[in-house]
């Protein structure tokens, strides 16, 4: 255990109380919720910072990492469905391309491919951070609701997109090269 891992750990352990707070509603729950998502999310920067750093990149690390990402972001996106602050239909797609990208990158690493995560990817989790921010702050400030709708416009663009990309880069990565060997 180092404490990049660690700091992954946290962000796992963070995801239940993150919902617990959300929707439990009581006196001051979208103050206590935002501060532990926001806690969650610099958990995310700072595991990767110091595991580069310190040079404590682990396979256990780059197994939890994007799952502590994904757990994260769907208990807070579910929270919001729950809260009625965003639909259901949104969502699904936003899980769906979680699962579908997870499952790709799992066939790939079982054939000794690592396809790393992209800068659509990594666009695609800042703007889920904004976006679930400004949710849960429009409830506090109804004036933050329009943009919170137009971040999350730009997080389906991109789960899309992104999604897409992994497909393509699987396609090229794995699919061709297995074809090309025969």
């Amino acid at each position: 255990m180092n404490l990049p891992n660690a700091l992954t750990l946290l962000r796992i352990f963070l995801v239940p109380l993150l919902v617990v707070v959300l929707l439990t509603r009581v006196e001051g729950h979208v103050y206590f919720g935002v501060a532990i998502f926001l806690l969650a999310v610099a958990t995310d920067f700072l595991d990767g910072f110091f595991a580069r750093r310190r040079n404590e990149v682990t396979r256990l690390g780059i197994l939890l990492d994007p799952l502590a990402d994904k757990l994260l972001t769907a208990a807070a996106f579910l929270s919001l469905v729950e809260m009625n602050l965003v639909p259901a239909w949104v969502v699904m797609i936003i899980l769906a391309r979680e699962l579908a990208v997870t499952g790709l990158r799992n066939v790939a690493a079982g054939r000794g491919v690592l396809i790393r995560a992209s800068g659509l990817g990594k666009a695609k989790m800042v703007a889920q951070v904004v976006a679930i921010t400004l949710f849960l702050l429009s409830q506090l400030y109804p004036l933050l609701r329009v943009p919170a709708l137009g971040a999350l416009a730009v997080v389906v663009t991109l789960t899309l997109v992104s999604g897409a990309d992994y497909f393509i880069r699987f396609y090229r990565e794995v699919l061709r090269p297995a074809a090309a060997a025969k």
